[in-house]
């Protein structure tokens, strides 16, 4: 087996189609755009190369067959935030053998260390932690956007490389035709009338001042997080600008208390039920099938970040959030579930809201750590 680094078009392609042979047969799998794909690599597509690096790699077998990929990533701003210098490593894809997965582990290990790195996270991704992040363990059950899928025998070449977890991230599922619990509802019902509270959805034609709240808000809520690392406006417009073309603005919404941004959740349609049918490939024709499956409309949704300022958390803004969301999607009788995803199991408190509302279990991905 040989392991070559991905420098032309023909490697490009090749580390993009790892995936497509992968999962041919596996009908649950969706194959990520390969535009989203390319954009973590690209420079003008994705602010982390200002403070950072990334390469990647395909595997082949003896008789030159496409058996795996990865990538190797260093986030200055992250890296020396923990005991160890610690680099990143993700798009992991592989046949289902160990030694052709230790290869491409090691592949990535060494690159890491020769710059200084003495860990490796994984598998993770070279950008915000809302895509392509996470190993998958637990409910191998049709994906959502961004969200990553994987073969069961993935876990057993991370445990057996010596990668140890270091936080489980909790998917949750919700029912939005079931009621929600009783007392879920008094509060939030209790919240949404208090004066001085106030409740918008987004709207695009006000983008930039909703980034700004967003980046208040996100920027306290998440301050005592270990390792956390501010939010630029730069990486919210990129985030903005990437969900401009699936977002149903009703579906995003911030709370005020007396004029001050307080809390948000950002849902989005989920767009893996429109891009399943176009293979990765966004050309002409996957163009034009986006936009009949758009027209047409999804049944899923996923909250894919919540954030409320410290001062706020007990104040049942979710809660109030959700109810304004239900009230819009009620009536569609268009979205029937909404997946919570994800929280860490070290934060209590958004899980104690998941909950609240009445959600299920969904998955479990892991983020591990490999100490060189």
């Amino acid at each position: 087996m040989t392991v070559s680094e991905v420098k032309s078009k023909t490697d490009k392609k090749a580390f993009l189609d790892v995936a497509r042979e992968l999962y041919k047969n596996d009908d649950v799998w969706v194959c990520p755009l390969d535009n989203d794909i390319e954009a973590v690599f690209d420079p003008a597509k994705n602010s982390f190369h200002k403070h950072g690096q990334i390469t990647r790699w395909v595997l082949r077998d003896d008789s030159g067959k496409m058996a795996g990929r990865v990538a190797a990533f260093i986030n200055d701003e992250k890296a020396y935030k923990t005991e160890v210098p610690t680099g990143g490593m993700g798009f992991f894809e592989c046949i289902n053998d160990e030694k052709a997965a230790f290869l491409l582990f090691d592949t990535a290990k060494a690159w890491l260390q020769a710059k200084g790195m003495e860990a490796m996270d994984g598998p993770i991704n070279f950008g915000e932690n809302d895509k392509f992040w996470g190993l998958l363990v637990e409910g191998f059950t049709h994906p959502s956007y961004g969200m990553n899928y994987n073969p069961p025998y993935y876990k057993a070449f991370f445990d057996n490389y010596g990668f140890k977890t270091e936080y489980q991230q909790i998917t949750n599922h919700l029912q939005v035709y079931n009621p929600f619990p009783e007392r879920f509802t008094k509060i939030a019902e209790w919240v949404a009338k208090k004066p001085g509270y106030e409740f918008k959805h987004l709207e695009a034609k006000k983008i930039a001042q909703f980034a700004e709240d967003f980046m208040e808000i996100y920027n306290d809520a998440w301050k005592d997080f270990e390792n956390f690392v501010p939010i630029t406006r730069d990486v919210i417009m990129e985030s903005f600008k990437q969900m401009q073309t699936i977002m149903d603005e009703n579906l995003i919404w911030f709370a005020y208390v007396n004029g001050e941004p307080a809390s948000f959740v950002i849902i989005l349609p989920d767009a893996n039920q429109m891009i399943k049918p176009l293979k990765g490939k966004l050309d002409l024709i996957g163009k034009l099938k986006f936009l009949y499956y758009r027209w047409k409309g999804v049944s899923r949704m996923r909250a894919i970040v919540m954030g409320t300022k410290e001062k706020f958390q007990k104040h049942g803004l979710e809660s109030a959030m959700f109810i304004k969301l239900k009230e819009y999607t009620y009536p569609l009788n268009q979205y029937f579930e909404l997946e919570l995803s994800w929280v860490g199991d070290f934060n209590d408190k958004m899980l104690a809201i998941h909950e609240a509302t009445g959600a299920t279990f969904g998955k479990k991905h892991l983020t591990m750590r490999k100490v060189f």
